[in-house]
């Protein structure tokens, strides 16, 4: 379980014990992911952690109907945070990174930063549950949750529609965008040269995401919806937090973060 954080003062118990629960994951192993709704209206899947293959491939199939590919985004974005998680020692460390960014003028908020021990074994197609776990501790030593996650991987653009960035918003409850440097899965014509164009990319007959142009001369980068925002507004978001580099600022700093040794 994420350790509890007091607040600063320790004036009020109350609002500690409910900063401290707004993202949790299970002490002890859930049979079945459960849908659970928190104070503030957020509806998250609470899952177990699995060491091997078949537990996660069932966990992935079970919370596959709960991806909301509609827009669901506050009135109001106050903050826009990005999302890097990355390993270090052969693997055995994972690295989260997170910086929450005013979306008025790109400038930082507030940044959090942890490594963990790695829970799983690589699994192609399961990343994301060696990923995840810290970056929930990441978003536990935040002061306030961002009202928008961007993250360097993809949402439903995954063979199975359960991308990092979808995942980690059906477990923390938040809006999320998957940005991807590299094509995982799907085909698209070739992107437009023109800064902010895009070409979709598809499976079959179905949209799963765009190949974005974000700078002129450098090669195009994937955005997809992660969970509760649908793919115009994934572009639109990504678009307005580009700035002269090929990534959003959002990922971008989140990177910076992460490669501070």
């Amino acid at each position: 379980m994420i350790a509890r954080r007091p607040s600063p003062d320790h004036r009020d118990a109350a609002i500690a014990a409910g900063r401290a629960s707004r993202i949790r994951m299970e002490a002890e192993p859930t049979p079945t992911p459960t849908l659970r709704e928190t104070a503030d209206g957020r509806r998250r899947i609470e899952h177990a952690w699995p060491r091997e293959a078949r537990a996660g491939r069932a966990i992935q199939d079970a919370i596959a109907e709960h991806v909301d590919t509609h827009n669901s985004l506050p009135a109001d974005i106050r903050t826009v945070a990005g999302v890097d998680i990355g390993f270090e020692d052969g693997g055995e460390t994972t690295r989260a990174a997170i910086v929450v960014l005013d979306p008025s003028d790109l400038s930082v908020v507030e940044q959090a930063l942890v490594r963990r021990p790695t829970r799983m074994p690589y699994i192609p197609g399961l990343l994301s549950f060696r990923e995840i776990p810290a970056a929930l501790d990441a978003l536990e030593q935040l002061s306030a949750l961002p009202d928008l996650l961007m993250v360097d991987g993809h949402g439903i653009a995954h063979p199975k529609r359960l991308g990092v960035a979808t995942h980690l918003g059906l477990v923390s409850g938040l809006p999320t965008i998957g940005v991807g440097k590299k094509r995982l899965t799907g085909r698209h014509d070739p992107a437009p040269e023109q800064r902010l164009a895009w070409t979709p990319l598809m499976d079959g007959h179905e949209t799963i995401g765009a190949v974005l142009r974000s700078r002129v001369g450098v090669k195009p980068i994937f955005i997809s919806p992660g969970h509760r925002i649908d793919l115009g507004t994934a572009i639109e978001w990504t678009a307005r937090t580009l700035t002269r580099y090929r990534l959003p600022e959002t990922t971008r700093a989140a990177d910076r973060l992460a490669s501070r040794r």
